[in-house]
């Protein structure tokens, strides 16, 4: 699934990396621990969280992740954001809670990341 693709989906809007729409992601992770993010997810995986803070930013940095939605309609900072420019990171928001983008995106097929470590 491309980053379009979800901005379509989940009627997000993009804050930051518009021009980076056309990558491709091959999982997605929701939540709002970033200890949780550290251990379970890899690159081509789509964060979603409602933690809207550079930590996040930094985080999705450490791990290769180039997309992040912020769920529930919030949106971070200009500094957060400018991280994330620094980072060539798409972030977007949407008004969706975490539940609803996570079953939006799956039942659209993009599967969790966690599962398609097992299935690999």
């Amino acid at each position: 699934m491309t980053l379009r693709e979800v901005r379509e989906l989940l009627n997000t809007e993009v804050l930051s990396g518009e021009e980076f729409l056309d990558r491709e992601i091959k999982t997605a992770f929701a939540c709002d621990l970033m200890s949780d993010v550290l251990a379970f997810v890899n690159e081509k995986t789509l964060l979603l969280t409602g933690l809207v803070n550079s930590h996040t930013i930094r985080t999705a940095e450490m791990l290769d992740i180039s997309a992040v939605v912020f769920v529930r309609g919030k949106k971070p900072d200009d500094d957060t954001l400018q991280l994330a420019k620094e980072n060539d990171m798409v972030v977007m928001s949407t008004k969706y809670i975490m539940y609803e983008s996570s079953g939006i995106l799956y039942s659209n097929g993009l599967r969790g990341a966690c599962l398609a470590e097992k299935e690999s």
